[in-house]
């Protein structure tokens, strides 16, 4: 059985009409920004002399789209249909965005026949957006403040978003002063910790996780990209790089309040606190560090330490890889946040990566994943004789 995804327009199921008009529809998802989606119907006169789709009620500002996604159960099929039931979809599907349309865009032609709308969306994130505010958190942790805003949108908390938490922020020392929309805070709030702020659902619409977590390096992959093996392979292509000019160490240095020694608070470090993915970091590779100096307003040397590690983490991504994946072939949806195992590229670049997005194009005709993975780390060159593309050749003959 090939791929279905399904389309739910203000929580009920796009009729088969939508579908069947339906030219193109794109979602991406990302590490580092909000979930969007994109849908492009054509525009026709109706009788009434008005324009299709342009006054949908189902279309209109804040109207809720969701898009649920079913694998294939046999990935050698090919295709891919709508659902039309009003379910959510079989098991193993998976929600890969859910959010509420932001825009339409309008494009018309002489007697309407290649005109077409565009309607533009993004996720629930969206609705922490609309308010900007001014308010002191005390006695209170990073990690606290943000399961407390999830909280007042109706969005579940993650498990992990407590881990590695910052000390409490008190009176005594530095309170947490929030100038901004919630979502705009907590996203200012994640990366100095090292973390991620989104706000995403697994598999079923409206039911949401709010994460301001590390991502986890150390999860086993989902699948396997192959790229070489003539029997195997299911992607087409890929381009990678590395780029040496990151810091590696970080010297801080910061005067605290509470401590009238004249050194300050020290959190010099060369980790990031996580795990590797290969077997040789940035620093190993290059044999050059790097170094950078950090001053941040903190309490004490460990929250110091936290906010260094933090711009190591987000340095460190060094290596990515690009590259696309049709549904039908790979038989797995990827998301954003987990890691896949990349695998005939030689021995420097084949192993772990993190995938930090994914734009889903979905057509009549097709389901094409366009990913960009990256990775905290290389592996060791060959010790001798022919490697990576050369050798999975010369095993084929």
């Amino acid at each position: 059985m090939g791929a279905t995804y399904q389309l739910l327009l203000n929580g009920k199921a796009a009729d088969p009409g939508f579908y069947t008009d339906l030219v193109s529809l794109e979602v991406e998802e990302s590490m580092d920004l909000p979930g969007a989606v994109q849908l492009q119907l054509p525009v026709a006169a109706t009788q009434s002399g008005d324009l299709t789709y342009v006054s949908d009620a189902r279309l209109q500002p804040f109207s809720s789209l969701a898009v649920v996604v079913t694998p294939p159960t046999d990935s050698s099929s090919a295709g891919l249909s709508a659902v039309l039931d009003d379910g959510n979809g079989a098991s193993g599907s998976q929600c890969i965005f859910d959010g509420y349309v932001l825009s339409q865009k309008l494009h018309l032609e002489t007697g309407t026949t290649r005109s077409t709308l565009s309607v533009w969306g993004q996720d629930a994130s969206w609705m922490m957006n609309l308010t900007e505010k001014t308010r002191e958190w005390l006695d209170v942790t990073d990690a606290g403040v943000a399961n407390s805003i999830f909280g007042d949108y109706g969005i579940t908390p993650a498990s992990d978003n407590t881990d590695d938490d910052s000390p409490s922020h008190t009176e005594s020392g530095h309170s947490l002063m929030q100038c901004g929309s919630d979502i705009r805070f907590l996203r200012m709030l994640a990366r100095r910790n090292g973390k991620f702020c989104r706000v995403v659902c697994a598999d079923q619409p409206g039911q949401r996780t709010g994460y301001f977590a590390a991502p986890n390096v150390s999860g086993s992959p989902v699948v396997t990209l192959t790229l070489n093996d003539p029997q195997a392979w299911n992607i087409d292509s890929v381009d990678l790089d590395w780029d040496a000019t990151r810091p590696t160490s970080v010297v801080a240095r910061q005067a605290l309040f509470t401590d009238d020694d004249p050194t300050g608070a020290v959190g010099d470090t060369s980790e990031s606190g996580l795990s590797l993915m290969g077997s040789r970091g940035l620093a190993d590779f290059t044999g050059n560090p790097m170094t950078v100096m950090l001053a941040a307003p903190v309490d004490d040397a460990g929250e110091l330490s936290m906010r260094a590690a933090a711009l190591l983490e987000e340095s460190l991504w060094f290596v990515k890889c690009q590259g696309e994946a049709d549904l039908s072939k790979l038989g797995v949806v990827l998301r954003a946040g987990v890691t896949v195992s990349l695998a005939g590229v030689g021995s420097l670049h084949s192993g772990t990566y993190l995938v930090w997005s994914v734009r889903h194009v979905i057509t009549a005709q097709s389901y094409k994943m366009k990913f960009s993975l990256v990775r905290n780390a290389i592996g060791q060159p060959p010790t001798g004789g022919a490697g990576g593309l050369a050798a999975m050749v010369e095993s084929a003959l």
